[in-house]
């Protein structure tokens, strides 16, 4: 999933296409009629194609008959990936190939939206979606798709070597002094607790916790990176303290450092781990008697701030049934057919408020009360175009801290200049 991300911000820039289609200003999706661009357009009614990956083709077929008797139309759920769904729509699109809806991660939203390829949407008001998830679908106050599903970085825990998840960083500082934890091969070295920050995706929570930030307060200011911030620096040279004082060399390598982490942490050498959700299914097929917390409070009393992430469901522009597509996304998102799909399909957390209030209160699932909670400190990823070039830019930033190639201010200088070249270079 983390890979995802830089794949899904860096394809973005590649679909800076000039793009004609029927963008619509308005939609209600539970009306029989709705506005585009000022004038009614008509009712719900006719034919739709829903594109899903393999995961969701079960869940969305389940739910359209009840959609089609409701509204007298014919859905067609087609299985389709969602990465190249979405990068094929600048194309299949005006070629009448598009599905009418599908999936997108967040990130993809804003930029797909600006430039064109997604029609505008309007929320259901109703009570479903908080500030946190409307800003996950909108770029410059317009709104180009609609929350389904959320997820965020949580802090994994062993039952067999913690009683309780530690609830600051203190302690799992102190946790490194147990010799159980030393790694054998290489001296004064611990594997008590252990985190990917050599990748942004993963190192971000803790430089946003101390302060940093990336495109100003919105996400969407990108001449305001604030990732060289004296709150981002402190936050860096934390992060310095393990990799140079607490971590075997193994977590400075970018591409094997997860896979050495899941190693100890299945192994019994780690009592806790931040990841994400999807790593949770090999912890348990591997036999850790696992425990799901939320990520513990930083030094500096703050929470730590990963990025929100997720997907939505986004109508391209080009279709040519926008009502009926509209009705389809408020049906699917609704709380009836959100708490089907995580008690029946995926067990993903719904962005659907009321459904995520009723998993929460139930508190049945420790790794869905720990995402819930986690989501709610966490940050929205920025969902422009430029964020791509965040990737490039700090995609080494923890790496030269960390091994002691630069200090952690050279290091954050570095990378803040690299991605204001690169966005006045493209855009």
């Amino acid at each position: 999933m983390i890979k995802f991300y830089k794949l899904a911000m860096a394809g973005s820039a590649a679909l800076l296409l000039a793009a004609c289609g029927n963008g619509s200003d308005e939609s209600s999706g539970s009306e029989g009629e709705t506005e585009k661009d000022g004038a009614a357009t008509g009712e719900i009614g006719g034919s739709i194609e829903v594109g899903v990956g393999e995961d969701y083709v079960e869940f969305v077929e389940a739910i359209v008959p009840a959609f089609e008797e409701e509204y007298d139309v014919e859905v067609t759920v087609s299985e389709r990936d969602m990465f190249d769904t979405l990068e094929a729509v600048p194309l299949d699109g005006p070629a009448g190939l598009s599905p009418d809806v599908l999936l997108s991660p967040y990130d993809r939203i804003g930029g797909m939206g600006q430039q064109g390829h997604l029609s505008e949407m309007t929320l259901a008001d109703d009570g479903r979606y908080d500030e946190i998830d409307k800003q996950q679908v909108t770029v410059d106050d317009t709104v180009y798709g609609t929350p389904f599903v959320i997820e965020s970085l949580v802090l994994f825990y062993n039952k067999d070597l913690m009683d309780t998840p530690p609830e600051t960083f203190d302690e799992l500082e102190a946790l490194t002094e147990d010799e159980q934890y030393a790694f054998s091969g290489q001296a004064d070295t611990s594997t008590a607790f252990l985190a990917n920050w050599v990748d942004f995706y993963n190192s971000y929570g803790l430089i946003s916790g101390f302060g940093g930030y990336v495109f100003g307060e919105d996400g969407e200011d990108t001449s305001d990176i604030g990732l060289n911030s004296p709150e981002a620096i402190e936050g860096i040279e934390y992060a310095q303290k393990w990799f140079n004082d607490v971590w075997p060399e193994g977590m400075l390598d970018v591409t094997s450092a997860g896979d050495f982490i899941d190693d100890q942490f299945i192994q019994g050498n780690a009592a806790a781990v931040i990841n994400g959700p999807w790593g949770a299914a090999n912890y348990r097929d591997s036999g850790v008697n696992l425990g799901v917390a939320a990520i513990p409070t930083l030094p500096n009393g703050n929470e730590y701030a990963p990025f929100a992430g997720g997907k939505g469901w986004v109508v391209p522009s080009y279709t040519e049934n926008y009502e009926t597509a509209a009705a389809f996304v408020d049906f699917v998102t609704n709380e009836e057919n959100m708490m089907m799909l995580y008690e029946d399909y995926t067990n993903e957390i719904p962005a659907n408020q009321n459904a995520r209030n009723a998993i929460n209160e139930a508190g049945e699932d420790e790794l869905s009360v720990a995402v819930i909670e986690q989501y709610n400190n966490a940050v929205p990823m920025p969902n422009i175009p430029e964020m791509a070039e965040v990737w490039t830019g700090a995609e080494s930033m923890m790496f030269d801290a960390g091994s002691g190639n630069k200090k952690a201010e050279e290091a954050a200088n570095d990378s803040v200049q690299i991605i204001k070249e690169n966005i006045e270079q493209k855009y």
